[in-house]
């Protein structure tokens, strides 16, 4: 099969024209639809650049237009850059500039925020705005029909995660590490053309790419979930016969919690996976309670790992040995793909022990974006451990191996937390913060917890006059509104630890002892 994900998805639309590749609340588009749609927003794109394209802005959120974006960024010669018109417009425009953008593909909501995004900008991306722009000349773009060669080294997507500094961080994923994962989970899964996906992931999330680019591949139909509709997933899949289910494991417990997960409830179902937080084990047995023909797996992988590097199949009579505090293990690592685990000297751990997960294989971003001094940090070269010699990546996420050699993850090494599946550098929330001359420290910290992952952020701040209203308006305008602090707190001084670090246990503490 061809290495790139342009060739794999007009390959699928040549052979199924009629069959619908995506439905956005109720409406179909088929995939000879999103082909030659595509195909003329990519003519207009390398036309007006006149060349082809590098980078492309999908600036949308779960619609007709963000997806077709997606194929026309490719078919262009580019990799898509996803962006949230739920970010605040600040932290979109730093990722514009981060990434060189060419272009920007801008739904209705993208749109909406256009203007403030691109204030101030002294050169501007070229801007396709389908649903104003349509009648007046997209409808008469003519299709490109010789799309640009692209190699398996190229950047097929470039995402940005939350950073430590205060700046987003970008991620190049290279078609050979998505066809990689692609090649794994299709053998894995037998998706056929009857299949109906779920898309229960904003499209900046990297778990977003599973969805796609599996179902298209395999010629299956992609179901994209609106978060009103996420609020009742249930009847979602009831009623659009879903087949194959994708989410974080905050869904599983929220649904738990509100009592809409009945036992054979989701009968349509025969793959359910979940990624991007720990799966409890209650949240694991329900499930499988509630879609009794469904196989249900637990991924584990950073997004520098393409997607997800590690899987174990939940078992209802062997897998609860397996759970680490109630928490279901991680499972191995893909085929291909080898881990290890490393003490703070990256040194292997003794057998038994305790360490830093970190892998390497075909999966393996090629670092982060123009950031050299942070890809040396975190993609390491080791002269020892399984494969002597080869890159690997510290995932950050302490791990032990159990007796029947699957991992199983116990926390963090570093003050990166899991806010309902995404990532979050606490730093960066701090950094916003401090960037109060007032401020004289801020510590920021998950909270609450709840089976294994941080419902949101609370911080602490320390220094003189503040206001902790205007703090907050200052997080709403720079940061994504999962990082932004539920509550800010002030401290005359901040708890230190015996290495004279600030010590977020005792800070964690005091917010159980107010709960309490």
């Amino acid at each position: 099969m061809s290495q790139d994900l342009q060739a794999r998805f007009s390959t699928i639309a040549g052979r199924q024209p009629d069959k619908p590749a995506l439905s956005v609340r109720g409406q179909n588009t088929s995939y000879g639809q999103m082909d030659d749609t595509a195909r003329r927003w990519a003519r207009v794109i390398t036309g007006r650049l006149g060349r082809p394209a590098q980078r492309v802005g999908i600036f949308g959120s779960r619609s007709a237009v963000s997806y077709t974006g997606t194929i026309a960024s490719l078919y262009s010669g580019a990799a898509f850059v996803p962006l949230n018109p739920r970010f605040p417009a600040d932290r979109t425009r730093r990722m514009i500039d981060l990434a060189g953008l060419d272009a920007i593909i801008c739904d209705k909501l993208g749109t909406q925020q256009l203007a403030a995004v691109l204030e101030g900008m002294a050169e501007k991306p070229l801007i396709l705005r389908p649903e104003e722009d349509y009648e007046v000349w997209l409808a008469t773009a003519p299709r490109l029909e010789e799309l640009p060669p692209l190699r398996p080294a190229d950047v097929a997507y470039l995402l940005f995660t939350s950073g430590s500094t205060g700046l987003p961080k970008g991620v190049p994923i290279t078609h050979a590490n998505v066809c990689a994962y692609l090649e794994w989970a299709s053998a894995r899964y037998g998706i056929v053309p009857e299949d109906r996906f779920s898309q229960t992931f904003d499209q900046t999330f990297d778990l977003s790419v599973h969805d796609q680019f599996l179902c298209w591949e395999n010629g299956a139909s992609l179901y994209a979930m609106s978060p009103v509709e996420l609020l009742a997933p249930a009847r979602y899949i009831q009623c659009n016969d879903l087949t194959v289910w994708f989410s974080v494991p905050s869904v599983v417990a929220q649904m738990r919690k509100r009592k809409t997960l009945l036992p054979g409830a989701l009968p349509t179902l025969r793959w359910s996976l979940f990624c991007g937080e720990p799966l409890p084990r209650a949240s694991a047995e329900a499930w499988q309670e509630a879609a009794p023909n469904s196989i249900v797996e637990n991924l584990y992988g950073p997004t520098e790992l393409t997607i997800a590097c590690c899987v174990h199949r939940w078992d209802p009579v062997s897998s609860p040995a397996l759970c680490v505090n109630d928490m279901v293990s991680i499972g191995t690592p893909f085929p291909g793909l080898t881990a290890v685990l490393l003490d703070d000297h990256l040194n292997v751990v003794l057998p038994g022990g305790d360490g830093e997960l970190c892998l390497c294989g075909a999966q393996t971003s090629p670092g982060y974006w123009n950031d050299e001094a942070k890809t040396a940090e975190r993609f390491v070269r080791l002269d020892h451990g399984p494969v002597p010699g080869e890159r690997y990546y510290r995932t950050g996420d302490r791990a032990i191996q159990l007796d029947n050699g699957e991992y199983a993850c116990l926390g963090r090494t570093d003050h990166q937390v899991k806010v309902l599946g995404f990532r979050v550098e606490l730093g960066e929330i701090e950094a916003v913060l401090q960037k109060d001359v007032r401020v004289v420290q801020a510590v920021a910290i998950g909270w609450p917890i709840s089976e294994g992952t941080a419902q949101g952020i609370v911080a602490f701040v320390s220094g003189a006059s503040l206001d902790v209203a205007a703090l907050k308006e200052t997080c709403r305008g720079s940061l994504a509104d999962y990082m932004v602090p539920s509550a800010i707190h002030f401290v005359e001084e901040m708890p230190l630890n015996a290495n004279g670090k600030v010590d977020r246990g005792v800070l964690a503490q005091r917010l159980a002892e107010r709960v309490g």
